[in-house]
């Protein structure tokens, strides 16, 4: 299976994909970390995809998104954006009313908790 269809295949049969250098309990990167943090802190169920571990997978996903860095977050098959991209929904709101409409569990109050902190 090519790269591009096992990244497709994932992003498919996932509701939440995160691309990022590491794992979720062990980011190997800043940007990874504060993204895969994000997640984890609300709650959010997601298969994280360590491209560290396969190089086709690592510039598969930039040229399947078109998108130059790593991470690389997807709900229900849409890719969302990087590290800049769901700080900035996290702290807006955006990403909450993202995961609503797509049927994404999480907690409200701790995704409250962040924008308190970052008021």
């Amino acid at each position: 299976m090519s790269a591009q269809d096992q990244i497709k295949e994932t992003i498919t049969n996932n509701d939440v994909v995160l691309f990022m250098k590491g794992t979720k309990s062990m980011p190997q990167c800043g940007f990874s970390s504060r993204v895969a943090g994000v997640l984890n802190f609300i709650g959010v169920e997601y298969a994280d995809i360590n491209v560290l571990a396969d190089d086709d997978i690592r510039q598969g996903v930039k040229d399947f998104s078109d998108w130059p860095t790593i991470p690389q977050l997807y709900v229900k098959g849409e890719f969302i954006g990087g590290c800049d991209i769901v700080t900035e929904m996290t702290l807006s709101g955006e990403l909450d009313t993202l995961l609503d409409e797509n049927g994404v569990g999480f907690n409200k109050e701790a995704a409250d908790k962040i924008r308190e902190a970052n008021a």
